[in-house]
């Protein structure tokens, strides 16, 4: 990682309101070049607070930017951080409607040239998307990181049209911690605690929305750039990790956005900025390469990113199993289209008949994280253990590497004695010594199998063929090593487990496996700039003698026959500020389930935060409980949020909600 300290431009920042039409205010950090031409802006958007949370990542890109010759925006979403007004839900109407007027305020200031870019990465990348699908004149082009252009199907919420239990969980349990954290008084004055109790009324768990939309409705279909593709007139730079969830977009935006207007790139990351160096790499200089894009659309310069192929991938080479790699062995290829002409898909017919696929319900707990973030517990580990509790059907690599390039897709002929189910695919790479790495993986719920937009039940005792694809990668299975399909019932806690499931009987004879094999060519050269970014901000990460608890631990009863959980998530831990701000926050997730009932499962985070400033006497406290379970008919949520300031309880209160299954 190189650190610049000098740039074409000498640079000035400043915090200020950007106002909305019903007067509302957004708190902003704006850093600026200092010349008098008139320069674009880059927007980046969302909740995450850019005075603390957010704001280490931000010194590292936004001062690089302006260094650059660009005013680099840094914007709070209402009801977050120091701007003003009430917390909505995610990407609701308002949000995206109050960041095409900041889009739209900031093409008016004169030291703008009234053009406009935004970025982000996850929540910035959602509301790059999808304020670029709103299309405001003055935006002309974005760069969205790990994000998704269909919020139902490529989100925290649901895969393959199942509850997505680990994410829909634990991410509705994050955000009602951080939507309670409050404004800060060294920005925003006494009025910090008025704006806090306000803000704190308006709180309402998102998991009673999302379980509330079990299939692909209209809630679903708003911000879902995916319903129209042609509503995006700005030039999109797509970016994604093997290792992120979201890769899938990328994908689907090359295919079906204006190849004029669009490139994707893909890399083996996991949810983060690709210049950031966490593993696994190798990381690239992705603020220089994001700078050819700005000089090309908001510069006019021709800077040669759009001669690049429309999609540059990654393929890993194959690599032994392990939950963390600081760096993956493959290359980078480059396609001109994509589909691309150089994939093809090939059929492996699955042998041996019909068989039984009831896995036990503890099946999943070495899926690792969803959401990796370059933690050291982050990945699969081996998968024998999963593959013991699958169906396993395998496929000799003999003289000649496979290669594959995009989605797998499985046909399974399936028959089910219950009307309820739930089908994962997971495809491995297992060596010769019988290690068995997770290359990806797909998920169907059996009820959605004509639809994610209905839920049907199987027609109990009668066979149909299901199809569905599994997540995109990049990857090269060589010779001596074997392809491995593993077909199991449950996924926990990744898949919440249907009521009644029973497992089903899968018939070798008409099911198949298609990977997308792509021709091994000599591609033209693709490379990138070593990583650098701008001088950091000085966060001191303090030296705690406390023993760390485990990221991922997996406690076993084996009387009971009950499977526990424990994930630390490593946000961000205690730091202190320059300016003297202390912020803690710890987290636990636990998840729980018994092997023979998939009642059991249940899902609990607890988190704390604080926020100190010992010069103000300033010192609050958040605490969340949420909590998840089910029965036969319902899922039940409970969550609990104690807020003090100092000593005193400023807001206590508790959500018991039970909603029905639907679908999920």
């Amino acid at each position: 990682m190189q650190i610049r300290t000098e740039f074409p431009y000498e640079t000035t920042h400043e915090d200020l309101y950007i106002p909305l039409s019903d007067g509302t205010q957004l708190y902003a950090r704006i850093w600026r070049p200092v010349t008098d031409e008139p320069v674009p802006a880059l927007l980046e958007y969302l909740p995450y607070r850019l005075s603390d949370w957010t704001a280490p990542r931000d010194w590292q890109r936004h001062p690089w930017y302006a260094g650059h010759g660009y005013a680099s925006v840094r914007v709070d979403v209402r009801g977050h951080g120091n701007s003003e007004g009430m917390p909505g839900d995610e990407y609701d109407a308002t949000e995206l409607a109050d960041g095409v007027a900041v889009v739209h305020w900031l093409a008016q200031q004169e030291w703008c040239s009234g053009r406009v870019g935004m970025f982000g990465i996850s929540w910035g990348g959602f509301n790059s998307l999808q304020i670029a699908a709103l299309a405001p004149e003055p935006l002309k082009a974005i760069v969205t990181v790990c994000s998704a252009d269909d919020r139902y199907d490529n989100d925290v919420h649901y895969m393959g049209g199942s509850v997505l239990a680990v994410d829909m969980h634990a991410w509705a349990a994050t955000m009602l911690a951080f939507v309670c954290r409050p404004p800060d008084p060294a920005d925003v004055g006494d009025d910090w605690r008025d704006m806090w109790l306000k803000r704190l009324e308006a709180v309402d768990p998102f998991i009673h929305t999302w379980l509330a939309h079990q299939t692909r409705d209209d809630y679903w279909k708003h911000g879902s750039v995916c319903e129209d593709y042609g509503a995006v007139k700005a030039h999109v730079l797509a970016v994604g990790g093997w290792h992120d969830p979201y890769r899938d977009t990328v994908l689907r935006l090359v295919e079906n956005l204006d190849p004029a207007k669009v490139r994707g790139l893909i890399g083996p990351w996991s949810h983060q900025y690709p210049d950031r160096g966490l593993p696994p790499g190798p990381a690239i200089g992705f603020l220089q390469e994001t700078l050819r894009w700005w000089d090309q659309h908001l510069k006019n310069k021709d800077t040669g990113v759009m001669n690049e192929p429309l999609l540059r991938s990654w393929i890993s080479g194959s690599h032994p199993p392990a939950t963390v790699y600081e760096t993956l062995p493959g290359r980078w290829v480059g396609d001109a289209d994509w589909p691309s002409e150089k994939v093809a898909p090939v059929a492996y017919a699955l042998q041996g008949g019909p068989q039984t696929v009831r896995s036990p319900q503890q099946t999943g707990l070495d899926a690792g994280r969803f959401f990796p973030f370059g933690n050291d517990a982050d990945l699969p580990p081996d998968q024998r253990g999963e593959d013991a509790r699958s169906v396993c059907f395998e496929f000799p690599v003999e003289e000649a590497p496979i290669e594959i390039l995009g989605r797998p897709r499985v046909r399974l002929r399936i028959r089910m004695d219950v009307p309820r189910g739930q089908a994962i695919a997971r495809l491995c790479d297992v060596a010769p010594d019988g290690a068995s790495t997770l290359v990806t993986r797909g998920v169907l719920n059996l009820a959605a199998r004509h639809g994610r937009d209905r839920s049907e039940d199987w027609p109990v005792g009668e066979t149909e063929d299901v199809t569905f694809e599994l997540n995109g990668i990049g990857h090269t299975f060589p010779p001596g090593h074997r392809i491995r399909l593993a077909v199991s019932s449950s996924y926990w806690p990744w898949i919440w487990p249907q009521a009644g499931s029973d497992g089903f009987t899968l018939d070798a004879d008409g099911s198949l496996v298609e990977l997308p094999v792509r021709r091994h060519t000599e591609d033209p050269a693709i490379s990138f700039g070593e990583p650098e970014q701008a001088e950091p901000l000085g966060v001191v990460f303090p030296v705690t003698l406390d023993e760390e608890r485990p990221e991922r631990l997996v406690v076993r009863d084996v009387a009971k026959g009950q499977w526990r959980l424990e994930v630390d998530p490593r946000y961000g831990g205690t730091r202190v500020y320059p300016d003297g701000l202390e912020f803690t926050e710890d987290a636990v997730e636990t998840y729980t389930i018994r092997e023979d009932d998939p009642l059991s499962a249940a899902a609990r985070s607890d988190w704390k935060i604080r926020l100190h400033r010992p010069e103000m006497s300033w010192d609050v406290r958040i605490e969340s409980r949420s909590e998840t379970s089910a029965d036969d008919d319902d899922f039940i949520t409970s969550n609990e949020v104690v807020c003090r300031d100092g000593d005193e309880i400023v807001f206590h209160r508790t959500w018991e909600k039970r909603i029905p299954r639907t679908a999920g």
